[in-house]
């Protein structure tokens, strides 16, 4: 028999574990069109994810060159229950360098959520601002639960495997 479940709960579980964290891993290609993976701290505002990185970074490079990257959020291992089924969150994202003018708006963010004196050092170094549109995203919470989503929360389907495939 299949246990039902609370899909509100575990709506309200994703929003609070988006909003939680700070940092994220960054799946790129590189040159040769290899995989290549770094990672970020970011911000969210109107829908979108915000991440200031590095003019000379490799992965400014990479995104610069193709624009279309994923990005994952993850639990912290520390408190997960079991390993193979880590709370994450997936996007499949594009990605637009959209420089350092103006923007206080996200800025002010990245000074709240990451320290403003981290934030006064680093405008003043090489780093440019990426906007990140999510395109399709996963929420995993364990083995059975996994979740179509879009950022706001207003898609959440649950994904069920047809094993017969």
């Amino acid at each position: 028999m299949v246990k039902s479940m609370d899909v509100s709960a575990k709506k309200e579980q994703y929003i609070q574990f988006l909003n939680k964290c700070n940092t994220m891993v960054i799946s790129t290609k590189d040159a040769n069109g290899d995989p290549f993976i770094s990672y970020a701290p970011f911000v969210q505002h109107e829908g979108k994810f915000y991440i200031y990185i590095s003019k000379i970074s490799d992965h400014y490079q990479f995104i610069e060159a193709n624009q279309l990257i994923s990005i994952m959020l993850l639990a912290d291992e520390h408190g997960s229950p079991n390993l193979f089924a880590l709370e994450r969150i997936r996007f499949q994202c594009t990605a637009v360098n959209i420089g350092n003018e103006g923007h206080e708006d996200i800025f002010s963010k990245f000074s709240e959520n990451h320290g403003a004196p981290m934030m006064g050092v680093l405008r003043g170094l090489d780093l440019s601002l990426f906007e990140l549109t999510p395109i399709d995203g996963r929420y995993v919470i364990g083995f059975g639960q996994a979740f179509s989503i879009d950022l706001a929360g207003d898609k959440f389907d649950h994904v069920v495997v047809d094993k017969n495939k």
